[in-house]
């Protein structure tokens, strides 16, 4: 009779057989960076993060190294904000800024740097705002102009990743023709692929000061309902010289993870545990209902079984402290 229990019994045994491993150079830790000087403002809804100026930015990035965390995503909380998010292009803007002090501080420390415009408008939409058959909408191609010359000013900074998130139809291809014409050839895009019209984005949107003033982001981002729209987007993506694919959010949709991956089994896939999905363990664990680390690492695991090559999570420092 076979007894698969029996490779269960001895914990070198388990470990031997695992499937499935976590490392933390798979994880990539966000940032949220605002002002220029003061102190750390904390992310209240979400316990252990903070809105950074530059003068913390030391700090913290030497902290993330000693944990042997080597990648970040950064996303900026501009001082002053329009209708085109004009901010977001500046040479001295936030996240052009923040770059250039992490590269003072380390030429290894791998930067993805968001390129979207829901931070820097002040209706808080992911590009520019037009009436489309009587209602306010994303016009797509005006976006697109002022994505590409976001993502070249991120490019003069120093960022070793491009990272678009507007789900913007073309935005792989305009990305890629303007980084190009630039010079900057040797830039990868990891492209927000699969982008759900999600609830579990709250927390973010309170860090980064970029909820929409009003409506809701229904017309550029996926509806939960579809998974095969998920392929056509990734299919596209690839096709305009993706680098990297991504999925968000992640634990909430590992089927969708599972497809891609499955799909173009050779692009690297990159999955993001999201800040709703972060804040809810936080809760039930402050509340005792769940054993925080227990969940995380289970959640976490799972992601990278479904498929994920990488994963950005806000747990990256809790799990790097957990497996030291």
């Amino acid at each position: 009779m076979l007894r698969l229990r029996r490779l269960r019994q001895h914990p070198v045994l388990r470990d031997l057989i695992r499937e499935t491993e976590l490392n933390i150079k798979d994880l990539v830790h966000p940032l949220f960076i605002k002002g220029k000087n003061g102190v750390k403002n904390p992310i209240h809804s979400m316990p252990g993060h903070y809105q950074i100026p530059l003068n913390g930015l030391k700090q913290e990035i030497t902290e993330l190294l000693d944990l042997g965390l080597s990648s970040v995503i950064l996303f900026g909380v501009p001082s002053n904000k329009d209708s085109l998010g004009s901010e977001s292009l500046h040479d001295q803007g936030i996240i052009q800024e923040a770059i250039g002090e992490i590269r003072k501080i380390s030429n290894d420390l791998l930067i993805i740097s968001d390129c979207c415009l829901c931070e820097y408008t002040d209706h808080g939409h992911c590009g520019v705002l037009k009436k489309h058959n009587g209602q306010l909408d994303v016009d797509n191609d005006q976006t697109l102009e002022i994505l590409v010359k976001q993502a070249v000013s991120h490019a003069k900074a120093g960022t070793n990743v491009i990272a678009p998130s507007g789900m913007m139809d073309g935005m792989v291809k305009a990305l890629r023709k303007g980084l190009d014409d630039e010079g900057f050839q040797h830039i990868p895009i990891l492209s927000y692929s699969v982008k759900y019209q999600s609830s579990l984005y709250g927390p973010f949107r309170f860090a980064a000061e970029g909820a929409p003033q009003h409506g809701d982001r229904s017309t550029h981002q996926m509806d939960p309902a579809n998974a095969l729209e998920a392929l056509r987007e990734v299919q596209l993506d690839v096709e305009e010289g993706a680098d990297m694919l991504m999925v968000k959010p992640a634990h909430s949709y590992l089927d969708v993870i599972y497809r891609v991956k499955q799909a173009y089994p050779e692009v690297p896939l990159g999955a993001y545990h999201t800040s709703g999905e972060f804040s809810m363990i936080k809760a039930a664990a402050e509340k005792g209902w769940v054993d925080e680390k227990k969940a995380v690492l289970e959640i976490v695991t799972g992601i990278r079984r479904a498929g994920a090559d990488f994963i950005i999570t806000y747990f990256a420092k809790d799990i790097a402290k957990w497996k030291s």
